[in-house]
C-alpha cells in the first residue's frame, strides 16, 4: 500500500510516495540519500540510526516513514549546515573517541539531544543518554571523555 508523506528533513521539507511498510532509515538513506545514519541491528538496539524527530533522538529503523509525515527530522548531515563539525564531532576526533566510526553518527545524535535539553550534564548523565548507543571498538571512555569536553567548552 502507498502513502504520501510530507517532512522536513535537515530543514528541506520533502513530499513522497512511498510504500507503507518502509522504515524512516530506508527513507533517509535510499530516497533522500543521507547515508550518514547507519543501519545497524534493524531493531532499536544499537543505536546507529539515531536521528532527532521532532527534537528528539529516536531509532529511525524502528519508525514506519509512513508514521513521519507532517515531522521534523534531524540527521547528522543536518547538524551543522554550513559544513562545520558541530563541537561533539569535533571533540570525538581530538579525544580519539572514534575508531571505525559507524556508531558516530549516532552516538553523535544522541549527545547533541541531551546537550540541547540539559546543556550541563554529569558524567552519570552522559553516560544514561549514550547507553542505548553500542561501540563495538572504543570501550567508551573516550566517547564519555570527548562528550564531557564539548560540554566544557560550551559553558
Amino acid at each position: 500500500m502507498k502513502s504520501q508523506i510530507t517532512l522536513t528533513v535537515n530543514g528541506e521539507r520533502h513530499t513522497l510516495e512511498i510504500d507503507s511498510r518502509r522504515t524512516l532509515l530506508d527513507l533517509l538513506r535510499n530516497d533522500l540519500e543521507f547515508a550518514g545514519t547507519h543501519r545497524g541491528c534493524d531493531s532499536g538496539e544499537c543505536g546507529a540510526c539515531t536521528v532527532h524527530m521532532n527534537g528528539i533522538p529516536v531509532p529511525s529503523c524502528m519508525l514506519l516513514a509512513a508514521d513521519c509525515d507532517n515531522t521534523e527530522i534531524l540527521t547528522v548531515e543536518g547538524l551543522q549546515p554550513e559544513g562545520d563539525l558541530h563541537p561533539v564531532q569535533r571533540e570525538l576526533i581530538e579525544k580519539g573517541g572514534i575508531q571505525c566510526g559507524f556508531c558516530t553518527p549516532g552516538v553523535v545524535m544522541s549527545a547533541v539531544a541531551l546537550l540541547d535539553e540539559n546543556p550541563n550534564p554529569s558524567e552519570a548523565e552522559v553516560r544514561e543518554a549514550l547507553a542505548g548507543n553500542l561501540c563495538r571498538c572504543t570501550g567508551y571512555a573516550k566517547i564519555i571523555e570527548a562528550v564531557m569536553s564539548a560540554v566544557e567548552d560550551s559553558g
